[in-house]
């Protein structure tokens, strides 16, 4: 993807962060994007880009009822979806890498003593499973995965859970999202939000509701310390 100025500025002190999972921490969307693409031909038919693009962000049962859509309902989308599930699963085992940045702005957190927390779409299973891979379990014990909320992405419902889960109001916590799904989610529960584009670039209306869009989780790491920076620099009050 072609990069950017990155332009951040957060309205406020960040007490918290959520992360999205696939394709902001994890980049798992290439590879799901794979598994799909590969299996499609074994129904007879074949998936375009665009489809899976239109995917991206929305939970299991939402997916279904896309593929529904563009194939028919005849298509069998619960077959397609375990069948997809199993190579992305092999493709997982070998091919599951970090998103740049992630390691730095874990211990950036851990040293500026703020929470954090991973919202997704995916199941808690998915999620314990590249945390392990990637030796991440113990940086991440606050997840909100499928299940833990009624309705999902582009619903605020997953990141309001997060926020109740970190004890900390939405408007002070900062959402880190790759998809437009996961942006309308995180500020439609008040968040501040990050757009670190992964396979889907910035529209117009996305970058409207972002405070801001990072090349990378990097970009993500200034801004807060820069962030602090100025928190530290500001006058104080007369005691």
């Amino acid at each position: 993807m072609l990069e950017t100025r990155s332009t951040i500025r957060l309205p406020r002190t960040p007490q918290a962060v959520v992360f999205d999972m696939d394709g902001l921490l994890f980049d798992t969307e290439t590879l799901a994007r794979d598994a799909m693409m590969r299996t499609a031909p074994d129904f007879g038919y074949e998936m375009p880009v665009s489809l899976y693009l239109d995917m991206i962000g929305l939970p299991g049962d939402a997916t279904r009822s896309v593929l529904r859509q563009h194939f028919g309902e005849a298509f069998d989308a619960d077959k397609f979806w375990d069948r997809a599930a199993a190579h992305f699963e092999m493709l997982v085992a070998t091919e599951l890498r970090l998103k740049p940045g992630v390691t730095e702005l874990v211990g950036l957190l851990e040293e500026m003593g703020l929470r954090f927390a991973i919202a997704t779409s995916s199941r808690h299973d998915d999620v314990q499973r590249n945390l392990a891979i990637r030796a991440l379990t113990d940086s991440f014990p606050t997840v909100v995965a499928y299940g833990d909320y009624v309705c999902g992405k582009p619903h605020p419902d997953p990141f309001v859970t997060a926020a109740k889960r970190l004890a900390v109001a939405p408007e002070f916590c900062l959402a880190l999202e790759d998809s437009h799904n996961g942006v309308r989610s995180a500020t439609s529960a008040g968040m501040m939000t990050v757009m670190v584009p992964d396979l889907l670039p910035p529209t117009e209306d996305v970058r409207a509701i972002c405070v801001g869009i990072a090349n990378s989780l990097h970009d993500v790491s200034e801004a807060l310390k820069a962030t602090q920076r100025q928190a530290n620099d500001a006058p104080r009050s007369p005691s």
